[in-house]
């Protein structure tokens, strides 16, 4: 849900904001989020915001971007909601927190 399918095997390169609502600060989610993104070949940023949902963007091919999007349900500390947006990708380097 989200994004258009795309044919099996797809290598179309997309960038995913996500905004992870719930038990997500001071509990390791940013560096959980990194770990994940960087074990699917993902480039972004995780970043705590002040209203306590983190957000994270993400960049890469889009079956590893929806597999990130399916794993951040399962982050540590407890997660309420994750909302998404899609867009073109932006050229993102490396994986970085905030």
């Amino acid at each position: 849900p989200g994004h258009p399918p795309q044919p099996e095997g797809s290598r179309e390169v997309i960038r995913l904001t996500a905004h992870v609502d719930g038990n997500v600060q001071g509990v390791g989610f940013r560096w959980w989020t990194r770990q994940q993104a960087l074990e699917l070949g993902l480039v972004g940023s995780a970043a705590n915001l002040p209203d306590g949902r983190v957000k994270v963007i993400a960049e890469g091919a889009d079956e590893a971007v929806g597999e990130l999007l399916r794993r951040l349900w399962s982050g540590p500390g407890g997660v309420d909601e994750v909302t998404q947006e899609w867009a073109a990708p932006l050229g993102e380097r490396g994986f970085r927190t905030f």
